[in-house]
């Protein structure tokens, strides 16, 4: 029987296709939506790259979406 894709997770998960069978999970930083006038350009610059998804969150993210 075919798993079904949790479609949440998979919008917000970017998944990185590496020559290794191990691919990383990355998504954005959060708050980055309002209030951005008071940070630093340091801290501005670094939330709008991704992220790695933690180690303890990585198992349950790769079950959600499991044809990734």
């Amino acid at each position: 029987m075919k798993l079904k894709t949790h479609k949440t997770t998979a919008k917000k998960v970017k998944v990185t296709k590496t020559k290794k069978k191990k691919n990383k999970l990355l998504t954005k930083h959060a708050g980055q939506n309002h209030f951005n006038a008071r940070e630093s350009g340091k801290v501005g610059r670094r939330k709008k790259r991704d992220k790695s998804v933690a180690k303890s969150d990585e198992k349950n993210i790769r079950r959600q979406i499991p044809y990734s």
